[in-house]
């Protein structure tokens, strides 16, 4: 009982931490993955064996080093300085544009590494035409999130999802959640240009600055950067041929990462690529794990899961249903990413209580974590990332200001989903 309540009390103080980021994110859930330890709830050799999943940590890893090798060559910098001459710099074409650019772009690139290359893009771009930026901003952030959700690969918590369910392969996400993505993507785009409107309608556009910047001054016309698009493009037919090859995903992203490193070794100094690589997210979910490793030794996770079973007595559209909302609204004000990697572990226990079809679950959970984030600038990484990087060019995104249009689109966002979870996967469970 002692290590129970021990375990709780290390695990809401250290989620706490997180949530209120009076310290290094990374370095709270270090500290609480450790304290599990000293406490002695488990010990070191039953963390890294069994709760520590390195599977996800070499996946995020892997790509990391392809996204940070194929950036400096600056082909995304080219792709958005195109679409936005493409435009002619007008501020609503120009919105739609980067939205677009961005949810596809974070589909298959991450959405962190897809606002870290276009939050500077676009500051750039506002300042030659002299127009607001916070729209754009905001934006991004909402374009990055949605985007996300439709892959495998574009968000922290489906890859969680993916590596703790086998037969949940990149083209399992690409089929059961692009559709649904392609339609919020849609729905929300439009009440972005609407609520946005009034304020980017200016009357002094500059697109003499932006007519001469030359998009093709950004790449650098390296061996590197065909190289990058190659094992970039090879990597993702990778994921997508993953059933034919019998290849696991982390294997497919730990040999483009290799190989491009070893493609471009000439150019790029490996020990150079190797420290921006973000290891503090890397340490953070080690920390994760363990953390909530602690909450299955001690048998919180099976409660957990026996209560849900009991609250929903065991029905399936009343579970699903419960676990998208209930993770669409917590997600938009605590970190996606440990709400998900406490959730898990509870629907791979709903197997002891007869559900056999688990999927309409982890669906929504990927849903609801992900389409969540856009609720408050808490709700996930990329807005962070987004907020700190605007911050640091004198461009405040308040956190009041946000809210108004972010939790808007969660419930829109959760609205849409709910009717396409239930349709695709519940209707033949109900009566």
């Amino acid at each position: 009982m002692m290590l129970t309540i021990l375990t709780v009390i290390i695990f809401l103080l250290t989620y706490i931490v997180i949530m209120t980021e009076k310290i290094d994110r990374a370095l709270a859930a270090g500290i609480g993955g450790v304290a599990m330890l000293i406490v002695g709830i488990y010990d070191v050799n039953k963390a890294f064996v069994t709760y520590i999943d390195w599977n996800t940590i070499a996946l995020l890893f892997a790509m990391m080093i392809i996204v940070i090798i194929t950036s400096q060559t600056g082909v995304f910098e080219y792709v958005a300085i195109i679409m936005a001459k493409a435009v002619g710099g007008r501020p609503i074409p120009l919105l739609i544009v980067i939205s677009t650019l961005t949810a596809i772009g974070s589909a298959f690139l991450a959405n962190v590494t897809m606002v870290l290359l276009l939050v500077p893009i676009i500051l750039t771009i506002v300042r030659m035409l002299d127009i607001p930026a916070i729209p754009y901003l905001i934006s991004i952030i909402i374009a990055s999130n949605i985007g996300g959700t439709a892959t495998l690969i574009g968000d922290p918590p489906n890859i969680m999802i993916g590596q703790a369910v086998e037969h949940l392969s990149f083209n399992a996400f690409l089929i059961h959640l692009s559709p649904i993505v392609l339609i919020i993507f849609a729905v929300v785009l439009l009440y972005l240009i609407i609520i946005y409107w009034p304020k980017l309608q200016v009357d002094h556009i500059d697109r003499k600055k932006l007519a001469s910047v030359k998009a093709s001054n950004y790449l650098k016309l390296t061996a590197a950067l065909p190289k990058s698009i190659i094992v970039l493009a090879l990597t993702i037919a990778g994921f997508i041929l993953n059933p034919i090859l019998h290849i696991d995903l982390t294997s497919i992203s730990l040999a483009g990462a290799l190989l491009l490193l070893l493609l471009t070794h000439d150019e790029n100094n490996p020990e150079g690529i190797l420290k921006q690589v973000e290891w503090g997210t890397l340490f953070f979910f080690i920390g994760l794990f363990m953390l909530i490793g602690g909450l299955e030794e001690v048998g919180i996770i099976d409660e957990l899961a026996r209560g849900v079973v009991l609250y929903t007595e065991g029905d399936l559209p009343k579970t699903s249903m419960l676990i998208l909302w209930m993770t669409g609204i917590l997600s938009g004000f605590v970190d996606n990413i440990p709400f998900v990697a406490a959730m898990i572990p509870v629907i791979l226990e709903f197997k002891d209580y007869g559900m056999t079809n688990l999927d309409p679950l982890w669906w929504s959970l990927a849903l609801g974590a992900c389409l969540g984030g856009n609720g408050t600038l808490l709700g996930a990484s990329s807005n962070l990332v987004v907020a700190g990087l605007a911050a640091k060019e004198k461009e405040h995104i308040r956190f009041s200001e946000f809210l108004k249009v972010g939790f808007p689109i969660v419930i829109i966002s959760l609205i849409i989903s709910s009717i396409y979870v239930y349709l695709r996967y519940l209707l033949n469970f109900t009566g």
